[in-house]
């Protein structure tokens, strides 16, 4: 499209976002969504012209509206939780898909590895924990190990671990995609075969009624760290019409925010792994409740609420445009 077809048919639209002003926090997150993506096909196809300037300019003013004093940092919290963490989770649906192939994928290896060879889960944890645990089987109490330490200090020695292990999995993100896919695959092994560990001693139901309680946050915050791993490297590997330390750096700025996004839920995990898992006795009716709300909650708000909202941002902007 050329340029001057462009401007034609959006500039009463920007005119409009800059007369009207509104205090709405939805009006201005759908503003601002409008006016990034109309800033970005003005970047790709005409770089140093004088739209460019004035999309980026009006991209500015839009978003010192949404962030511009202290009060309003509240609803920048809020603004981020509600629409600019799912807007990337959309925009990067296809990682998270990818992270989750692979993690799959590392886990059926690890059960199948651990079917055949009974070694596997030696290898993949260590002897030590395999001895606990085979001992409090035979007292009848196979969970026994989430009760052996205090509360507080697990649920603190578990947050530390899985940010640490989930900081790690990011970063290496850099090595062009490799280091997430790594860290996937060995992890989804080790759960694969640690699964297959109680179920091969006739415990598989109940390892689920007690482990998933947690595992249901846990595991799929991994998976989402794991795509904003593969996040880091798209600009590294695909940079389209950007150089690529440009795409690297738009790339990174949108996987930082992802990974950051995802650590309370990393948190909420490992409270409910050092408070709740410990109770190993309690109804199946609570523990399947646990499981079932960790569950629908990420699906949710990972897949299915940001395609509610995008497809109620684009019927509002294409409402506005029509109305123009």
């Amino acid at each position: 499209m050329k340029e001057a077809l462009f401007v034609k048919q959006n500039a009463e639209k920007w005119k409009n976002y800059e007369a009207l002003i509104t205090d709405s926090p939805d009006e201005l997150a759908q503003r601002f969504v409008d006016i990034t993506n109309d800033l970005a096909y003005a970047k790709t196809f005409y770089p140093k012209s004088k739209t460019t300037a004035y999309l980026n300019g009006l991209a500015s003013v839009l978003h010192q509206a949404i962030y511009k004093n202290k009060k309003e940092e509240k609803g920048r919290f809020f603004s981020y939780w509600k629409f600019e963490l799912p807007l990337l989770f959309h925009t990067y649906r296809k990682q998270i898909l990818y992270s989750f192939i692979f993690f799959v994928l590392a886990v059926s290896i690890g059960v199948l590895s651990a079917k055949y060879d009974d070694r596997m889960i030696r290898l993949v944890t260590s002897d030590s924990y395999v001895d606990m645990t085979n001992e409090n089987i035979a007292k009848g109490d196979p969970f026994g190990v989430y009760k052996q330490t205090n509360e507080f200090r697990m649920f603190f020695e578990i947050a530390v671990n899985n940010i640490f292990v989930s900081f790690v999995m990011f970063v290496s993100g850099v090595l062009f995609s490799i280091g997430p896919v790594f860290y996937l695959l060995r992890n989804g092994v080790m759960l694969g075969a640690f699964q297959y560990y109680f179920f091969s001693k006739g415990l598989g139901a109940e390892s689920i009624l007690v482990i998933w309680i947690h595992g249901t946050l846990e595991i799929l915050s991994i998976v989402v760290v794991g795509g904003a791993g593969l996040v880091l490297g798209h600009g590294l590997l695909f940079p389209k019409t950007y150089t690529r330390l440009e795409a690297f750096k738009r790339s990174g700025k949108d996987a930082t925010k992802i990974a950051i996004g995802i650590v309370p839920i990393i948190l909420l995990a490992a409270f409910v792994e050092g408070f709740v898992t410990r109770h190993t006795g309690m109804p199946i009716w609570l523990s399947v409740s646990i499981l079932a709300t960790s569950l629908a909650f990420m699906v949710w708000y990972i897949i299915i609420y940001p395609h509610q909202l995008v497809r109620k941002l684009t019927i509002q902007t294409q409402a506005n445009s029509n109305n123009l």
